[in-house]
């Protein structure tokens, strides 16, 4: 048996494996069968249970983290989707909800010193090539894990983590509307579907719900259970991907991204733990598909760029929310309401989008693979 040195982190509403880059093997070959190995991956019957997954898409993550060369930066970190069914690593996008994770296990390997207060980190991420900013407080040279910060999908409270990202726009694609147009009409099995699609921080097709004979009210595991909706979502997400310039063929499509959102105006709705959330606590109802499977919560990068649709005339996001948009959106998840930011300056450009998270180092040690 093989041991690596690793933690076990939950950033936001996803938890994944945390490496400093040298406690792993050179290659990105060798990179991917330690992570689908310690993962757990491939797994026929979606478990993962010989693995530290947990057979979901928010919970096969990695991350790989390192001290920056660049100017002005404390720390580059790479995420990793690692495919529950393949144990494929998907390096195409950033997690925003994993990413409030990496201060806190920097400064708990080693890579990064902070001393007590309120700190500021700037952090490059690798699969998108853009700069990430993150606040925390740092106690005893660790980041502080107790304070009231709830967060909709996660169990008691946790120490705020603000993450911002200035210029958001065209993390993979062209730009912020990657086609120019607020709104697009996409060609599927002989149908048109109308759709936004938007890239601030996450390249992202989003689709009202009732174009797809949907509330958007419905839980996780009834969007699941409806094959017909799903094949067509995933159809209309890899034609996204086509016209915002992604690839070539909607085969060529990449796992992670573009993500594709299903949208409603607010409505009431029951959450996973059976209570009743109202219409009026959100701006806009959101489910999202990540990985063919939709999310309990919502991705942290996915509701920044839903702030960032949501002030674009035009687009389905804005349309759905009505008038009067503020920088800040609150979400109707399926795990409760999600606020995300989007500041616009007076020349119509996106400056930064915003988010808060609670982090917390769950376990560090050594994981076991198997030769």
């Amino acid at each position: 048996m093989q041991w690596i040195e690793a933690a076990f982190v939950r950033g936001g509403t996803s938890k994944g494996l945390f490496f400093a880059e040298d406690w792993l093997p050179e290659g990105r070959e060798a990179r991917d069968r330690v992570f689908a190995a310690a993962l757990g991956s491939p797994d026929r019957f979606g478990r993962q249970l010989d693995g530290m997954g947990g057979g979901i898409s928010s919970l096969s993550k990695v991350m790989v983290v390192s001290r920056s060369q660049r100017e002005g930066v404390d720390l580059d970190y790479t995420f990793g989707q690692v495919a529950v069914d393949t144990g494929v690593t998907d390096y195409a996008g950033n997690c925003g909800n994993l990413s409030s994770g990496v201060v806190p296990f920097a400064l708990e390997a080693g890579l990064l010193q902070a001393t007590e207060g309120h700190q500021d980190f700037t952090l490059f991420n690798t699969n998108t090539n853009k700069i990430v900013q993150v606040s925390l407080p740092v106690i005893q040279g660790s980041a502080a894990v107790a304070d009231e910060l709830s967060l909709p999908g996660v169990h008691g409270t946790g120490a705020p983590i603000e993450l911002r990202y200035p210029d958001p726009s065209g993390s993979r694609s062209a730009g912020l509307l990657p086609t120019g147009n607020p709104a697009d009409l996409l060609q599927v099995d002989g149908q048109e579907y109308p759709v936004t699609l938007v890239d601030a921080a996450l390249p992202t097709v989003i689709i009202e719900a009732s174009k797809l004979g949907l509330e958007g009210t419905e839980s996780p595991e009834q969007i699941d259970a409806d094959k017909t909706v799903m094949e067509l979502l995933e159809k209309i997400r890899r034609a996204g991907a086509v016209a915002m310039g992604l690839c070539a063929a909607p085969e060529e499509a990449a796992l992670v991204m573009p993500k594709i959102m299903l949208a409603a105006a607010p409505a009431p709705a029951t959450l996973l733990d059976g209570s009743l959330s109202p219409a009026e606590d959100c701006d806009l109802l959101a489910r999202v598909i990540s990985m063919g499977q939709t999310h309990k919560a919502v991705p942290g990068t996915g509701a920044m760029c839903l702030a960032a649709a949501a002030q674009i005339p035009g687009s389905i996001a804005a349309t759905l929310a009505g008038p009067g948009n503020s920088d800040v959106i609150r979400l109707g998840t399926p795990s409760g309401a999600v606020s995300a930011a989007a500041h616009f300056n007076y020349a119509g450009q996106l400056e930064h989008t915003s988010l808060l998270r609670t982090a917390r180092i769950l376990m560090k040690g050594f994981v076991q693979l198997p030769r």
